[in-house]
Formats: C-alpha cells, structure tokens, sequence
C-alpha cells in the first residue's frame, strides 16, 4: 500500500477536500480557496460591474456568501462552478441598479485578446471595445454563455449549472451569441 494519495477520479472536484476541511472548522481551508479562486471571481464580476471598486466588494461578497452557505453546497456541481453561479447572481443583482452606460472595457484586459488576434495593441482596443458593446446587447443567457465561455473557459456542463439550462441549451446560446459576435472582427483578406 503506497503512502501517497489516490488522484482525484477523472471529473472528480478536486477542492472536495478543502471543503471538507473548512466544514470541519479549519479556516486556512477556505483562505486557500479564495487564494485560488479570488482573480478569476473577480475577473468574472468585473465583466458585469464595472467600477473596480464596486467589482473588489461584489467578489468579496461572494465569497462570503459562499463561507456562510458551505453547509448548503450540495456537491451536485463542482465547488468552482457553485462559487461562480454565487459571484454570477451577485453581479446580476448589482448592475440591476446601476448604470449601464460605464466604460465596456479596460486597457488592462487586453493583453490576451490581443495574443489572441495577433494583432496590435491599439487595433484590439479598438476590437474590443465593439465586442464589448456587443456582448451587452446579447440576451443574457448568451453573454453569460459567451462570457463564461470564452474569457473563463467553463465546460458548457459548468454553464448549465450556472445559467440554470441543459448543456445542450448551453451550447445553443453560445453558437447564437458567437454568431453574432462574428460580423464584428474584420475579414483579414478584405
């Protein structure tokens, strides 16, 4: 019998036993979950809050939203997708009652976009830009698709969990929302 852990099952949560460990009262358990999850939480939220300041309380409340309701996690998704589906309806509920007419997207979110492009620094800010404006104007259950999708590479399982549909649903309103993402990026040989 080896002294070493049995990896986790292919599928298997791998922060199960950081849960169990925080449920059972250690609290460096959860410190080490939010260490792991906190830039993405907050990279996620700053997608629909965009005052920096607004998006740091939004992602702190998340989390403790998530602390207090651990006894209700319910392990029928994985502990990622259920703290996204948290920040997700806390953001929702925030710009609820804010104004939509902040700035789309930061200079700071480009880089990876602009990877991605291949192109320079300025065009994909000004890319950007168009795709963010169109991404507000998708309905919601397609920019949370596209969203999730794309900037934090959820599996379409992982969407349905937190946009409350089937997987199939999912890959529907992804196909859509890419749709008409497409007609935005110009045609290179144009």
């Amino acid at each position: 019998m080896s002294d070493l852990a049995d990896p986790p099952a292919p599928g298997a949560d791998e922060d199960l036993p950081l849960v169990d460990r925080c449920l059972s009262g250690d609290r460096a358990a959860f410190d080490a979950l939010v260490v792991k999850y906190q830039a993405g939480i907050q990279r996620l939220v700053r997608r629909y809050v965009r005052r920096e300041e607004d998006a740091e309380d939004v992602s702190q409340r998340a989390f403790l939203n998530a602390f207090e309701k651990l006894t209700e996690f319910r392990r029928e998704s994985s502990f990622r997708t259920w703290l996204h589906r948290i920040a997700v309806h806390l953001a929702l509920n925030h710009v609820r009652g804010a104004s939509r007419t902040e700035p789309l997207a930061e200079m700071d979110d480009l880089p990876a976009f602009t990877n991605a492009l291949e192109t320079s620094r300025l065009v994909a800010a000004e890319v950007w830009t168009r795709v963010a404006e169109r991404l507000s104007a998708l309905p919601p259950k397609q920019r949370l698709t596209v969203e999730l999708r794309l900037f934090h590479e959820l599996s379409f399982r992982e969407i349905a969990a937190l946009a409350d549909c089937s997987e199939d649903s999912a890959k529907v309103n992804f196909h859509h929302g890419i749709k008409r993402l497409r007609g935005l990026i110009p045609d290179p040989g144009a």
